[in-house]
């Protein structure tokens, strides 16, 4: 299965094996000991597979899986690669004060306009926040194409632990 080059910050993906989902869980839990490249951890469902810290950047990504049992034999793999979560939750933070600052200085940039007063400042910080949500949403793009080999790599194990715990 090829990862897609959509417009997503955070691709996602999706699909079917033929393995009830405890085996491949288990198969996840296993790997934890022997594997040196990568960190695994479980929690229920969930397994989550990133680089060690000492093998991490700022945009390093982490692959989190969730398996599903659909029958007895049969689960489903909900896969989302994505930066660390602090990282996220930064960038999100972001997002949304530009976002709020957006709305604020349009808003006060038309009452001024409505008051007859000048409101070429606000209008200027209303396109100034336009500018910085690009300068956001371009450096998370960045970020991603950064990632994309570690992402792959993830991808990569993933695939061969199902393979050989299926």
């Amino acid at each position: 299965m090829a990862l897609s080059n959509d417009i997503v910050l955070r691709p996602r993906f999706k699909f079917e094996v033929a393995a009830s989902n405890e085996t491949l869980l288990e198969g996840f839990e296993q790997t934890k000991s022997s594997q040196i490249e990568f960190i695994v951890s479980r929690i229920d469902d969930h397994v989550f597979i990133k680089f060690p810290k000492k093998n991490q950047h700022f945009w390093s990504p982490q692959l989190h899986l969730e398996i599903n049992s659909e029958d007895h034999n049969k689960c489903i793999v909900n896969g989302l690669f994505g930066p660390n979560p602090t990282v996220w939750t930064m960038f999100m933070f972001l997002h949304f004060i530009v976002a709020g600052l957006f709305f604020g200085f349009g808003i006060w940039a038309y009452t001024n306009a409505t008051l007859g007063s000048a409101y070429s400042i606000q209008l200027f910080l209303t396109l100034l926040m336009i500018i910085i949500w690009f300068v956001l949403y371009f450096s998370g793009r960045i970020g991603r194409s950064k990632g994309m080999p570690e992402m792959h790599k993830l991808h990569a194990f993933m695939k061969e632990t199902i393979r050989v715990y299926r």
